[in-house]
């Protein structure tokens, strides 16, 4: 079945609504009536637009629905996922509205604008809580729609580490440009996805289509750009639809997991980002945690008092994903249990997410300068290009102790030492496997910690 005719045998009716009460309607329309669900013997097989769409459904929301499977039928079922290949409908450059129009039969109800099909209504403006964390990201994104590819506000970046309000912008920005004009050619799309639409072109020879579908937009979104990076063919393809776009006055907004300056492009494009405007959403304050949650609590009709939402917006201080997912996850548990959310429950149910209050949260600059002390290393050089294995590997050690004794998250941590999150990643496994190997190394580390936590006290 296609992804986009969201239809359920009667017999699963009553299963996805329980999920539907249990996540709340905003994500449930969200995240399910773009998939199909059938069930086969004990086998769901889910169809989705895109492999993150699958990933997200897997990872939040998999186990609801399995429990919500046993509660009604007393089966254990597996999930299977399936990405539907069936393109998006992209009107032409040369075909207008009404022509389009003319051609579907009066019987059907015609559909003027396709590109509205990529947006998620429920991601507006008036939904994203602003706070000092995202108040110049959201300034920026609003004065795009103000003022459509003006000079001063293209191209705009938003970067920030996962979870954090980059897709909400984006997808505001589009809602809002087709709200002001539904005519408009606005493409919303995952980086992921146009490496795979360039790949695609290539093995189908249908290089010509893919360069008409790109360059003749009002806007273009293009959400984790950071897939393109490094990818030879696919940066060059998106340069070339970037710069028609850019010469034409066309607006373009980008959002990363790295600043411009981190993102290691080709010299012509980076210089083309770094012309526009480039700004960081950070992490939220408490204050904005709590009214984040209280959001969320409303759209889903859950009836939790604002203590049990205060512990938790002090406790969970990585990500708005994270903690919109605990606020679900409490539901489904409180709700399958017949129990009235408390801060006991929450604090049993999420351990796995909340900050250790025992935990002491040091600086990056601190870790720095211990590692720096015990194997004489200058700060400079933890942000330094050298490779060499004097430097090399205190800086590695470095990382991990930052994943290990700060709440930074891989990004962020990268950002610390003028390095990507999949360095940070690698520096990680490398130094926790020589801990786990070498135990004269293993205590080497701990005496390390131990001065850190002794000089971030």
């Amino acid at each position: 079945m296609a992804v986009d005719n969201f239809q359920l045998d009667s017999a699963l009716l009553p299963i996805f609504q329980e999920v539907e009460q249990i996540i709340g309607k905003e994500t449930y329309d969200l995240w399910f009536k773009a998939a199909g669900f059938i069930l086969e013997g004990t086998v769901l097989r889910v169809t989705i637009p895109n492999a993150t769409w699958g990933q997200t459904i897997q990872s939040r929301y998999e186990n609801i629905i399995k429990d919500a499977f046993l509660k009604h039928t007393g089966a254990t079922i597996t999930v299977q996922y399936t990405v539907d290949t069936t393109p998006a409908p992209v009107i032409p450059a040369i075909v207008s509205a009404q022509d389009v129009i003319s051609s579907v039969p009066q019987t059907v109800t015609p559909v003027v604008n396709p590109f509205a099909a990529r947006f998620n209504p429920h991601y507006t403006f008036d939904n994203f809580i602003e706070s000092p964390a995202n108040r110049f990201a959201y300034k920026a994104a609003q004065a795009v729609v103000g003022k459509l590819g003006a000079r001063e506000n293209n191209p705009l970046v938003i970067y920030s580490a996962p979870g954090l309000g980059k897709t909400h912008l984006l997808q505001a920005i589009g809602n809002q440009i087709l709200k002001q004009n539904p005519q408009a050619k606005v493409m919303y799309m995952s980086g992921e996805e146009f490496v795979n639409e360039y790949i695609e072109s290539m093995y189908q020879k249908t290089g010509d289509a893919f360069r008409k579908k790109y360059r003749f937009l009002d806007c273009f979104l293009v959400d984790d750009i950071q897939f393109v990076v490094g990818k030879q063919y696919s940066s060059e393809a998106f340069f070339y639809t970037f710069n028609t776009l850019f010469e034409s006055g066309k607006q373009i907004v980008l959002s990363s997991d790295r600043s411009p300056q981190q993102l290691e492009w080709d010299e012509r494009l980076s210089s083309r980002l770094l012309s526009g405007i480039s700004t960081e959403i950070k992490k939220p304050n408490v204050e904005a945690r709590i009214a984040i949650l209280r959001q969320k609590r409303d759209s889903m009709n859950f009836i939790v008092g604002d203590d049990v939402i205060t512990f938790l917006a002090e406790g969970i201080q990585t990500n708005i994903r994270e903690l919109e997912g605990a606020l679900i996850r409490l539901r489904a548990y409180c709700t399958t249990h017949s129990v009235t959310p408390t801060i006991p429950i929450a604090k049993e149910l999420l351990g796995d997410l909340l900050v250790d209050e025992n935990k002491v949260n040091v600086s990056i600059n601190v870790i720095k300068k211990v590692v720096g002390k015990h194997f004489n290393v200058r700060m400079e050089d933890f942000n330094a290009k050298k490779k060499t294995q004097s430097i090399a590997w205190p800086r590695q050690i470095a990382m991990y102790l930052a994943t290990e004794l700060t709440e930074l998250s891989l990004p962020e941590i990268g950002r610390e030492f003028n390095r990507d999150h999949s360095t940070v990643l690698h520096a990680r496994d490398v130094v926790k496997d020589k801990i786990e190997a070498d135990p004269f190394f293993s205590a080497e580390i701990n005496q390390i910690v131990a001065d850190v936590q002794a000089v971030g006290k």
